[in-house]
């Protein structure tokens, strides 16, 4: 059967304009896009950051103020290995940051929008960090443990960062003195007390020093508390150090 030439003309006329309304839709789709990058690129600035030890940041931050922080976020352990990621709007975290150990395994998300933890690794038999509570417990009893946002690497970078040694270590040899860092927390989630505990049997010195937690950013005295059959209760996350050379501390590997 011969197709009529009209028809033949119409199908054609029919798929040019679809083509054409196709492409005119993606254009459309395409010009948000487009102009969110350009804007992005027009109102914030690359930076990059050494806020503790070994860590870099690198993130973005708005033209009009360079305080704020606006757009992506990754933090990264001696320059490759990567250890926190995520987003800022207008200086607040935002979305879902993940956080990883100082060996690159994932150990934590959390959802800074709607302030949900999504995902937390499993407690490491040879982590450094140790947990006590003060309560009785029976089999039964469900226990969970107090967990600080920002995972078990990341997230006590702040503890770890804040404490020097209360003497010169000129002459002192570090490697020789033991070290731990205590941190109280309470029911409702609040950092109670911070203590470093210091001691050295050769050097025959032993002290806990306590300091202020108001020293601490808002964000850092926040966690979420250990419970005992749902029920909040006060706990203490104990952070395994070491004296450096220079006197402060770091994680025991």
């Amino acid at each position: 059967m011969t197709i009529p030439a009209f028809f033949l003309k119409l199908t054609a006329d029919r798929l040019y304009c679809l083509k054409l309304m196709t492409l005119k839709t993606i254009f459309l789709l395409l010009i948000p896009l487009f102009y969110l990058t350009d804007c992005l690129a027009q109102d914030t600035i690359e930076q990059k950051n050494r806020p503790y030890n070994h860590v870099i940041e690198r993130f973005f931050v708005l033209k009009s103020d360079k305080k704020t922080k606006q757009g992506p976020y990754k933090a990264f352990l001696r320059r490759n290995t990567l250890i926190a990621m995520g987003n800022y709007s207008k200086g607040v975290k935002t979305g879902i940051w993940t956080f990883y150990e100082s060996d690159g395994r994932l150990v934590e998300r959390f959802n800074f929008t709607t302030n949900t933890l999504l995902n937390e690794a499993p407690l490491d038999s040879v982590s450094n960090i140790e947990y006590l509570f003060d309560a009785t417990m029976k089999k039964s009893d469900r226990l969970t443990r107090p967990i600080k946002v920002g995972g078990s690497y990341y997230g006590f970078l702040p503890y770890i960062n804040l404490f020097k040694l209360p003497f010169e270590v000129t002459d002192v040899n570090t490697k020789l003195f033991n070290a731990y860092i205590e941190l109280l927390i309470s029911p409702g989630g609040r950092l109670a007390d911070y203590k470093v505990h210091l001691w050295s049997k050769q050097y025959d010195y032993q002290q806990a020093i306590a300091l202020d937690v108001k020293l601490f950013a808002e964000e850092d005295r926040q966690f979420i508390p250990a419970t005992l059959n749902n029920e909040p209760i006060l706990s203490r996350i104990i952070i395994k150090c070491y004296v450096t050379p220079y006197g402060d501390l770091d994680f025991l590997d």
